[in-house]
């Protein structure tokens, strides 16, 4: 999704919800509006939002960015100039947006080559798989990381695939938890 606010927004409404159910509010959102930025999203009211299926607090999260794309408080191009530790800094300011979802919207919108995700469950399960280590610990993370730069986003395809099953025989070595 090349178009930064509608990739905040649909990263917003996103979060802890299935990706069915996500598809299902992004295209009620998309059917309401005759395009998704933030003058149009600021037509709509928090309980108009409510009603296609986005929380009380995700629409606060909306419609508030929403509000600084508008009046120019938060300017979205200036994230293309950014390092990516400065671009991740700045759309955590938003209320709504973490770091796992801020590397996301690094990685799928703007197509940074370099964005490996210690968050990401995913990619812990892949360098696992792949190392043959029981944890993936901040330390070992950062080696590996270092290992794929320049081309961290690569790596990730390839963890996310390798987590995935993609590549038969591999197993998880994580410690299972027996009671």
């Amino acid at each position: 999704m090349p178009d930064l606010f509608c990739a905040i927004v649909y990263n917003i409404i996103g979060q802890q919800i299935s990706t069915a159910a996500l598809n299902t509010i992004w295209n009620r959102l998309k059917g309401m509006l005759p395009e998704v930025n933030a003058s149009t999203v600021l037509s709509l009211s928090k309980e108009k939002l409510q009603s296609i299926g986005i929380t009380y607090r995700k629409a606060e999260y909306i419609l508030n960015f929403a509000g600084k794309v508008n009046s120019g408080d938060y300017r979205l191009e200036k994230l293309f100039d950014m390092t990516d530790e400065e671009a991740i800094e700045s759309l955590i300011s938003l209320n709504g947006i973490g770091q796992w979802t801020a590397e996301m919207i690094l990685i799928f919108s703007m197509q940074r080559p370099d964005v490996v995700s210690f968050g990401d469950l995913a990619i812990q399960r892949g360098m696992r798989m792949l190392y043959h280590h029981r944890e993936i610990d901040r330390k070992k993370f950062e080696r590996y990381k270092r290992r794929y730069s320049p081309y961290g986003t690569v790596a990730s395809l390839y963890l996310w695939a390798i987590a995935g099953g993609a590549i038969d025989g591999m197993k998880d070595y994580q410690k299972s938890e027996r009671l």
